[in-house]
C-alpha cells in the first residue's frame, strides 16, 4: 500500500526465510529442497518468500494452483515449479504454457496433459506422478500406479520425472503415528520397485513434508517438501527438539510478526464490561486500550474466550472483551500501573522486548494448528517486507523435474 491509514500490519522477515531454507536444506541434503509457497505463502506473501527461498538454497517452488504457478511466472521467478495437485484438464495448456510440473494421478489428467504438451512442446513434458499409501486424500492407488505410469511412457509428449507420496501423520509421536507412516513407506518402496521391475524408473522420488524432513530420516529421498518449517514454526515442539539436536542448537525463526498500534485509550471503573456481549467484568478500575486490528484480519473471535494476550510496552495484556472484527480491546491492568498511551506498538504475534506471542501458542489456545494462524492473517493486512535484496535471485535448476 501506498498509504497505510490504519496502523496495522505484518512484518515479514526474509532474512528468517532465508535462514530456514538454509537450515533446512542442510539437515536434509543431498536431498533437494522444495519450498512450498501455496496460498500465497502461508500469509507471508509468495513471490518474496519464493525468491528468499532460492536464495537460501531451495531448487524448486510448490504451489496447489496454475492460478499460484502463473503469478510466479508472471513476476519473473524462473525456477521449476511443482504442481502438488493435477491440475483439471481445461488448465493444463496453462500449465504446460507456463513450463509449471504437474502432478497427475488419474487417466484423465495423463491424457490432458499429453495433449496438452503435444500441442505446445517439442520436447517431453516432465510429470509428477502421485501415489496414496494412506492419506487418502488424493493420488493413485497403489494397484492403478504401474498402468498410469504405461500411459505416461506411452506418450511421446510426456516424460516420468518423480513418483512421490505424501505422509499423513509424520507429526505424530504416538506408537500408532509412527507405525503408520513407516506403513506408508513400505507401501510406497513397494510400489516404486514394481514401476521399477516393469522399466519405469523414475529419476527422482519424494515423500516428505516438513515433518518428515525434520523427523523421518528414511522418508528425505532425493527431494522434501517444506511448508511450515520454512516459515519459522516447527510442526510440533517436539520436532522443533530434533531439529536443534540435530544441527548443534539451531532453530528455526519464525518469519512473521502481527502489529498494530493503540488508537485509543480509557480509565474504566471495576464491573465495566468492554465489547459485544459484555462477557467479562473488569476486576478493578482499570486502563483499556484498543486497537484496530480484529477477526477480519484473522484475529480469532475466541482469542478473548481462551485467554489471549498481547504484548504492549513488552508486557503480556489479556484481552478486556470479545474481539471485534475490526478492533480489539486489551485490559492495560490498574490504572496508574503502568502507563499506555495512544501509538504504542501492540505486537499480537512477534516479539517485545523480552516476550513474544507465537503461532503456535494461539494454535494450542484455539484447538487448531500454526498453519490455520497464519493463513487467516487477512489482505486487508499490509505485509511489511524486510530483507530483500536487489536484482533477480539465483535461479537454481532442479534435476528431473
Amino acid at each position: 500500500m501506498a498509504e497505510r491509514w490504519r496502523p496495522a500490519w505484518a512484518g515479514i522477515d526474509l532474512d528468517a526465510v532465508r535462514h530456514n531454507a538454509a537450515l533446512l536444506r542442510r539437515l536434509v541434503g543431498p536431498a533437494e529442497l522444495c519450498a512450498v509457497v501455496k496460498a500465497d505463502g502461508y500469509g507471508h506473501g509468495a513471490l518474496p518468500v519464493a525468491r528468499a527461498s532460492l536464495e537460501g538454497g531451495a531448487t524448486l517452488l510448490a504451489v496447489a494452483l496454475v492460478e499460484e504457478g502463473v503469478t510466479l511466472r508472471d513476476a519473473g521467478i524462473e525456477a521449476p515449479i511443482l504442481l502438488l495437485s493435477e491440475p483439471p484438464a481445461r488448465a493444463m495448456d496453462e500449465a504446460v504454457a507456463r513450463r509449471l510440473v504437474p502432478t497427475v494421478y488419474t487417466e484423465g489428467g495423463v491424457e490432458a496433459l499429453g495433449h496438452a504438451a503435444g500441442r505446445q512442446c517439442s520436447s517431453p513434458v516432465d510429470v509428477h506422478l502421485k501415489i496414496d499409501t494412506g492419506m487418502h486424500r488424493v493420488g493413485a492407488d497403489l494397484a492403478d500406479a504401474l498402468q498410469l505410469a504405461g500411459s505416461i511412457a506411452d506418450d511421446p509428449h510426456l516424460n516420468l520425472g518423480a513418483v512421490w507420496t505424501h505422509l499423513a501423520v509424520a507429526d505424530g509421536d504416538s506408537p500408532g503415528d509412527r507405525a503408520f507412516t513407516v506403513e506408508q513407506l513400505e507401501r510406497f518402496d513397494a510400489t516404486v520397485a514394481t514401476l521399477a521391475a516393469s522399466g519405469h524408473r523414475p529419476p527422482m522420488t519424494h515423500t516428505a513434508n516438513s515433518a518428515g524432513a525434520i523427523g523421518v530420516v528414511q522418508a528425505r529421498r532425493d527431494l522434501v517438501r517444506c511448508g511450515i518449517a520454512l516459515y519459522g514454526v516447527a510442526p510440533t515442539p517436539a520436532l522443533a527438539d530434533v531439529l536443534e539436536k540435530a544441527t548443534d542448537g539451531q532453530q528455526l525463526r519464525p518469519a512473521l510478526s502481527l502489529c498494530t498500534e493503540v488508537t485509543y485509550v480509557r480509565d474504566l471503573e471495576a464491573g465495566e464490561r468492554p465489547s459485544y456481549g459484555r462477557q467479562r467484568p473488569l476486576a478493578e478500575r482499570s486502563t483499556v486500550a484498543t486497537a484496530p486490528v480484529g477477526y477480519a484480519d484473522g484475529v480469532p473471535r475466541r482469542l478473548f474466550d481462551v485467554g489471549g494476550e498481547v504484548l504492549i510496552g513488552g508486557i503480556r495484556r489479556p484481552l478486556a472483551g470479545v474481539v471485534t472484527m475490526d478492533q480489539i480491546m486489551v485490559d492495560c491492568g490498574p490504572v496508574g500501573s503502568a502507563p499506555v498511551a495512544v501509538g504504542d506498538e501492540v505486537v499480537l504475534l512477534g516479539r517485545q522486548g523480552s516476550e513474544s506471542i507465537a503461532a503456535t501458542e494461539w494454535a494450542d489456545l484455539l484447538g487448531t494448528i500454526s498453519y490455520e494462524v497464519l493463513c487467516d492473517i487477512g489482505p486487508r493486512v499490509p505485509r511489511l517486507v524486510t530483507g530483500e535484496r536487489p536484482g533477480p535471485p539465483s535461479e537454481p535448476t532442479a534435476r528431473a523435474t
